[in-house]
């Protein structure tokens, strides 16, 4: 395993933005550098702990310049491991995820180290240091202390033993769940199995299955979340119902994918860590450095609403089951038949059908005339794509983007299809961190799931994806408009109860007039989305809110559920855990299942969630409040979103979370916008 000059990622890149050089980099080029990224990054830590005086620039701003090379693997390389993995990746990830943990518990738990820290912290109000070197070294200190740099040696050892093991399940628990969804991806014999579907729909359920080697055949590959993107339009119940119950299953079978027994030992030792810190459980451990500060003010908002949420899911089960009776269908609600006959109640009551809306939401023009359109009203940026920048695979794009002004801003890479090698759901991940100490500028990436069409045929969105494109581009903007100092704050490096307010705010501009009246036009005539479609559509905004709230709550208080559980719980059976936890907070209601099942519940066991998810409602008060602001003020101006991005969207993590935001909107955020707009007020 030879490192030297020829690996791609011996130095920073030469190419615009340092873009990495993907056209170079292969396969074996990431455990050597990686090695060597380890090596190099202890030896800086070495040089650091060798200085006889302590300092502030030589010990934190020294440690923000270190492990650069390390840097530019990992974020390569997990990019590339949940955009597009391949065994051999998934193979370099097995045993990557240890030996990281192991290396950044040897800096972390480091008791000289930390001593500077500590020396530091101790007369800090005597350092003269600016406002965000001030919060530097205060997050540095609580970094080291979350980490166990303040435990015993003793207890060092057990955390380090704990965390190398807690880094396996993590990999482990991702590659089973991927591996399972794609096993139960639906197999279709007939085309009248799929009646309901577009024609587009049906050519992409073809195209699935030949590359299965299934020429002839339909397939319906699985999602992340619980339930399916068609079930909205197919008519075959059926069919229906395998989606479902595939649906549900994931993961959970008995089989080698199964996770069940990673999630019993996922959570006795988060467990026995928070434990060996001095809190009573994860949930404690996780919450108290959010803005939410313990579970008892998350469950105090929970409990606020999921009663009414759950009274609004029954009243709306109820206008679907008589929907059902009128039309003579002789059985009762299910969960596989709520999004099919949810659209026609819909339809009944306001004349929206959001699938008459697919012809108009073509991706390009939803990305361009809509997301970037919407973006440089709002902050003047404007983007162009460069052909001539190679991203990590094909489908992968990436585009320029720059200031009002014309200076460098930063690079989008927006990566919008599916595929068996990518891991389900939406996100946004950097590939470099903005930081004026480190002279670099952000390069980012938007991961979508809409399935590719065949050759030729048009990407047409649903109202969903087009919402998730939205929000993930929110998260996006707050990567590339990061204008800070030290890469510790750079973007979205904020509490995980805050980091989804600036995504969710950007969902609001979908539908804004100036917006909608841009892009949304039918891909085949050019005709304009009708506004009497939009019109009626904004009199739904409460419209089956009981159902996307009642399933988003029984997710967030099942991952709670796991994270207070004490070591040495007898968990038993998994998924009797999860019905009671569910069942004890009211939410249990059949027809309305879980977001997440525990077993595909990769927010929490594979994705840096744990006892936080939560905060995607704990951040919408935060939007909502947002949202009446910008109407309140005008829109989509130039004012607002200058003011946006001048008080919040730049800073990052430069500052508490709650002072951005009280300097942005200039006093604190009430919930009752929130429970107006889910319609539990």
């Amino acid at each position: 395993m030879t490192f030297n000059d020829e690996n791609p990622f011996a130095h920073r890149s030469t190419l615009p933005y340092e873009l990495p050089p993907f056209a170079s980099i292969r396969e074996e080029h990431y455990l050597p550098a990686f090695y060597a990224g380890c090596s190099a990054h202890l030896a800086e830590i070495d040089e650091i702990l060798g200085q006889s005086d302590v300092t502030f620039e030589n010990t934190v701003v020294a440690m923000e310049r270190t492990g650069a090379l390390l840097t530019r693997v990992l974020l390569v390389f997990f990019n590339k491991s949940s955009s597009d993995t391949s065994p051999k990746l998934d193979e370099i990830e097995a045993e990557i995820a240890p030996k990281f943990s192991g290396h950044m518990d040897a800096i972390r738990l480091n008791p000289a180290l930390f001593a500077r820290i500590n020396e530091l912290y101790a007369k800090k109000d005597e350092l003269g240091l600016d406002a965000e070197s001030a919060w530097l070294l205060e997050r540095y200190h609580r970094d080291f202390i979350q980490a166990g740099a303040h435990l015993s040696e003793a207890d060092r050892e057990t955390l380090k033993g704990y965390n190398e093991r807690l880094s396996v399940l993590d990999t482990t628990y991702g590659q089973r769940v991927l591996a399972d969804a794609n096993d139960l991806a639906v197999i279709v014999d007939s085309v009248a199995e799929l009646d309901g579907l577009s024609d587009t729909q049906i050519a992409t359920a073809a195209a699935a299955a030949e590359a299965r080697g299934l020429a002839g055949k339909w397939v319906i590959p699985m999602v992340n979340f619980t339930g399916h993107p068609l079930l909205g339009a197919l008519k075959n119940r059926d069919l229906r119902e395998r989606i479902m119950h595939n649906s549900l299953i994931k993961a959970s079978r008995g089989n080698d994918n199964d996770v069940q027994d990673l999630i019993k030992e996922f959570v006795e030792l988060r467990a026995k860590r928070a434990k060996l810190f001095g809190f009573a459980s994860h949930a404690e451990y996780i919450i108290g450095d959010q803005t939410a500060g313990n579970p008892g003010n998350v469950h105090t908002m929970l409990r606020r609403i999921a009663p009414a949420a759950v009274r609004n899911a029954k009243r709306e089960a109820a206008d679907i089951q008589a929907m059902i009776d009128a039309e003579g269908g002789d059985f009762e609600l299910a969960a596989a038949d709520w999004d099919f006959y949810t659209e026609k109640v819909r339809v009944a009551k306001y004349n929206v059908d959001t699938e008459k809306f697919k012809p108009y939401f073509e991706l390009e023009r939803v990305l361009q005339d809509g997301v970037f359109f919407a973006s440089t009203k709002l902050f003047g940026i404007t983007f162009s794509e460069r052909h001539d920048l190679v991203a990590y695979h094909p489908d992968a794009r990436v585009f320029e983007v720059h200031n009002e002004d014309g200076t460098e801003l930063a690079l989008f890479v927006f990566d919008a299809y599916a595929r068996e090698s990518k891991h389900g759901g939406a996100w946004m991940n950097n590939l470099v961190d903005q930081s004026h100490l480190l002279g670099q500028k952000p390069v980012v990436v938007n991961n979508l799931n809409v399935p590719k069409p065949p050759l030729g045929e048009p990407t047409l969105l649903t109202f969903d994806e087009t919402n998730t494109l939205f929000h993930e581009f929110g998260h996006a903007l707050h990567g590339m408009l990061s204008n800070v100092n030290y890469p510790r704050f750079s973007g979205t490096s904020t509490p995980r109860d805050f980091v989804e307010f600036p995504s969710q705010v950007n969902e609001m501009w979908m539908l804004w007039p100036e917006v909608v009246q841009n892009y949304a036009r039918h891909h085949i005539t050019g005709e304009a989305l009708p506004q009497e479609w939009i019109d009626n559509l904004n009199k739904t905004e409460t419209f089956n809110q009981g159902h996307a709230t009642t399933s988003y709550l029984a997710a967030a208080i099942l991952d709670l559920a796991w994270h207070e559980l004490q070591p040495g719980a007898d968990v038993g059976d998994v998924q009797a855990f999860e019905a009671k936890a569910i069942a004890d907070y009211g939410l249990d209601f059949a027809p309305v299942p879980t977001r997440y099942r525990s077993t595909y519940f990769t927010h929490i066991f594979a994705g840096g969630y744990a006892a936080g998810y939560y905060g995607y409602i704990w951040s919408e008060v935060l939007d909502a409040e947002t949202v009446q602001w910008f109407k309140n003020n005008g829109g989509l101006t130039r004012a607002n979103g200058d003011h946006f991005r001048k008080t919040l969207l730049s800073r990052g993590g430069c500052d508490d979370a709650m002072v951005l935001f009280r300097d942005f909107r200039g006093q604190d955020a009430s919930i009752e916008p929130l429970l107006a707009r889910r319609g539990l007020n």
